[in-house]
């Protein structure tokens, strides 16, 4: 009697042993010092079409366009763009002009938008980035240490979730800042120039000095 019941209890110990360790295997194990919650970027595209004509865009259509740029908060990290089927100079610089008061230039090709643009309209892309860590704060890890010497689940979240939020323009953190290749040579080796350019301290001789003092010798 005792034989039949150790079989299926041990049968049994086997099984749960091997579920045990095939959940061990499926949950993901950081043993580095890289946190997993990393900094996310989305866009969010924001259109306005307005009506063109041979001048570009007329007085009223011009100011929708500058009271959409003033209740969207145009700021800096918006791009604009125009997606013109007749690819109008007029409409460009005007586009240009208005956005121009936000410190903001008019990027190079438009995104895919939804829907159709006729030829005698231009629409006007904002295309906004956002960046956030997904899962932060993250309080899943219940104990102080762990057996599997792992890093814990909301490490990274503070540093990773602050440097989303302060950043200026979230697509410098898929690419990085890229420069304009102009550089001001004169402004840049100032300090190089007066450097060079001081006298040197010695060049009218040294100061005659005495070794008396002004009462006389003793």
């Amino acid at each position: 009697m005792s034989i039949r019941m150790k079989r299926p209890l041990a049968t049994a110990l086997a099984l749960s042993l091997g579920l045990s360790l095939a959940a061990c295997a499926d949950t993901p194990t950081n043993r580095g010092l890289e946190s997993t919650k990393q900094p996310v970027v989305e866009r969010q595209n924001f259109t306005l079409d307005l009506s063109t004509g041979p001048g570009g865009l007329s007085i009223p259509e011009q100011r929708r366009l500058a009271d959409w740029f003033e209740t969207l908060n145009l700021k800096y990290g918006d791009r604009i763009s125009i997606d013109d089927p007749l690819a109008s100079g007029a409409t460009r610089e005007a586009v240009a002009a208005i956005a121009g008061r936000y410190g903001l230039l008019i990027s190079e090709g438009a995104p895919v938008t939804q829907g159709f643009v006729d030829p005698g309209s231009a629409r006007i892309v904002v295309t906004r980035s956002r960046a956030y860590v997904p899962g932060c704060p993250d309080w899943s890890g219940q104990m102080g240490s762990t057996l599997n010497n792992e890093t814990n689940h909301g490490f990274g979240c503070a540093v990773n979730s602050n440097l989303a939020a302060m950043i200026a323009d979230p697509e410098h953190l898929l690419r990085g800042a890229t420069g304009t290749g102009e550089t001001v040579i004169m402004t840049s080796s100032k300090a190089i120039d007066s450097y060079r350019e001081q006298a040197p301290t010695g060049q009218n001789g040294l100061t005659a000095t005495s070794s008396q003092s002004a009462g006389g010798s003793n």
